[in-house]
C-alpha cells in the first residue's frame, strides 16, 4: 500500500498522463508557419518542439531580414523581451533555495527605498498601503507596481520618471520606481508590472553581483546557453532578426537598425532589466525550457530543485483575486512565479490550445515558450513582430496540439 501511495504521489507531482496525448504533425506546424509569412503577419518564423526526451520538430519559414533577403535560420538570434522574466525568476529562486530571503519578507527589508511607497486611489489621493509588498508579490505580479501600460495616475507617473530608461542603472531605476505610487494594495489584484525588474534588484543586493553577471555565471553558463545575453558582441548583429512593426493597416514595416541596436549593441546602455532585454537563439532557450521540464536539471547541471520548479509552476493567485488586467487573454490560466499556469481546459474554439499544468510566458515581439509536463513536452516559437499579436500564438498552438485538443481535465 505504501509503495502504491508513493507512486501515485510521484505521478501527481510529475504531471499525470493527459486524457489526450500530444501527437505532433510536422506538416501541420510547417503549414502554420508558412501561412503566417504568406498572409503578411510576419516576415519570418521558427519553432522548436521537444518531447519524450528528444527533438520532435524544428522548422522555419520566411526571413529574419526580409529587405536583406536573409532567411530565418536555426541560429538566428532574436530579442525575447519578457521571456527574460522567467530567467530572472529562476535566478532569484536560486537565492531563495540558499536561504538568502523568505518569500513573505517585505521588499523594503532588502531595498529600503520601497519602504515609503504609497497607494493612489481613483481620485488621485495617496495613502499608505494596507500591508507592505513582499517578495512573493513581486514573483506573482501582485505588488501593485505600475508598468506604464494603463491610463491611471500611477502609470502616468511611471511614464514621467521612466525608471527603466536604458540610461539608468538598476539601482537608479529602483529609486525612481519607488517614487511611483502603487496601483492597489499589495496582494489585492494581478497586474503586469516592473516587479521582475525589482526581482533583479534583489538578485544584485543578495548576491553582491550585477544581475547580468549573476545570470551568466549561475544559469546561462551551466546550461551552455552560449548565445543568450543582454550585452551582445558586434559580430552577432548579423545574426539578429530584424523587428517588424505593424501599422494601422496591418502591414508590417522593418524597424530601423538604430532602434533595434539600443537594447543589446549600444555600449552606452547602462540598464540590465530583469523583465526584458535578453537576446537568445532557439536552441539556447530550449535548453532553458528543457531544464524546467526536467525539474531544474539539464545534462548534469542542477539549476533548481524539482520542488522549486513545482512551486514556480503552480498557480499562486487566490480565487478571490478577480482583477487580473490582461491575464485572461492567455486562456484558462492563473499565475505562478514568473510563469502563467494553465488551470483549465480550453472552453471555446478560439482559445489557445494547451494542457492543464502547462506553464509559459511570451515576449513583446510575440515570441513564446511553454513547458507541458503532462505531455513531457516543451516548445519555443520565434517571430519578431510588434505590437504583440495573439493570433500568432493561437495558430502556433493549434498547429502543435490540433484544433480540438483539450488535454487533461481539472486543476
Amino acid at each position: 500500500m505504501l509503495l502504491a501511495f508513493v507512486a501515485a504521489l510521484w505521478l501527481g507531482l510529475a504531471g499525470a498522463a493527459p486524457a489526450e496525448p500530444l501527437k505532433l504533425d510536422k506538416g501541420r506546424i510547417d503549414a502554420a508557419l508558412a501561412r503566417m509569412v504568406a498572409d503578411g503577419r510576419v516576415a519570418g518564423a521558427s519553432a522548436l518542439v521537444w518531447q519524450d526526451g528528444q527533438e520532435r520538430y524544428f522548422g522555419t519559414s520566411g526571413f529574419a531580414d526580409r529587405e536583406a533577403n536573409k532567411p530565418m535560420r536555426r541560429d538566428t538570434l532574436v530579442q525575447i523581451w519578457s521571456m527574460t522574466k522567467p530567467v530572472t525568476g529562476v535566478a532569484l529562486m536560486q537565492l531563495w533555495e540558499q536561504g538568502r530571503f523568505r518569500l513573505d519578507d517585505p521588499v523594503a527589508l532588502y531595498l529600503p527605498e520601497f519602504g515609503q511607497v504609497k497607494v493612489v486611489d481613483k481620485a488621485g489621493a495617496l495613502r499608505a498601503p494596507a500591508r507592505p509588498m513582499t517578495v512573493r508579490d513581486l514573483l506573482r505580479h501582485t505588488a501593485g507596481l505600475a508598468y506604464g501600460m494603463r491610463p491611471g495616475p500611477a502609470d502616468v507617473e511611471y511614464r514621467k520618471v521612466e525608471p527603466l530608461a536604458l540610461t539608468n542603472t538598476l539601482s537608479e531605476a529602483g529609486v525612481k520606481l519607488a517614487q511611483v505610487p502603487l496601483l492597489f494594495d499589495p496582494g489585492q489584484e494581478w497586474s503586469y508590472s516592473a516587479s521582475v525588474d525589482v526581482q533583479a534588484m534583489l538578485v544584485e543586493k543578495l548576491s553582491g553581483q550585477t544581475h547580468e553577471a549573476y545570470v551568466r555565471e549561475h544559469i546561462l553558463a551551466p546550461l551552455k546557453m552560449k548565445d543568450t545575453a543582454w550585452t551582445q558582441p558586434e559580430a552577432n548583429f548579423a545574426r539578429l532578426a530584424a523587428t517588424y512593426v505593424a501599422g494601422t493597416d496591418g502591414k508590417i514595416a522593418r524597424q530601423a537598425d538604430v532602434q533595434t541596436r539600443r537594447m543589446n549593441f549600444d555600449p552606452a546602455r547602462r540598464m540590465t532589466m530583469g523583465g526584458a532585454g535578453l537576446v537568445s537563439s532557439l536552441d539556447d532557450y530550449m535548453r532553458f525550457a528543457r531544464m524546467l521540464l526536467n525539474g531544474g536539471e539539464l545534462d548534469g547541471a542542477r539549476i533548481l530543485k524539482p520542488s522549486t520548479v513545482k512551486l514556480m509552476a503552480t498557480d499562486q493567485l487566490d480565487p478571490s483575486m478577480k482583477d487580473r488586467f490582461f491575464l485572461p487573454t492567455k486562456g484558462a490560466v492563473g499565475f505562478g512565479f514568473d510563469f502563467a499556469v494553465r488551470t483549465g481546459q480550453p472552453k471555446t474554439p478560439g482559445e489557445n490550445r494547451g494542457a492543464v499544468g502547462e506553464f509559459f510566458w511570451d515576449g513583446a515581439a510575440t515570441t513564446l515558450f511553454f513547458v507541458d509536463p503532462a505531455n513531457k513536452a516543451a516548445a519555443v516559437f520565434f517571430v519578431q513582430k510588434m505590437p504583440f499579436d495573439v493570433t500568432l500564438h493561437r495558430d502556433f498552438r493549434e498547429a502543435v496540439y490540433g484544433k480540438g485538443y483539450l488535454g487533461p481535465k481539472g486543476d
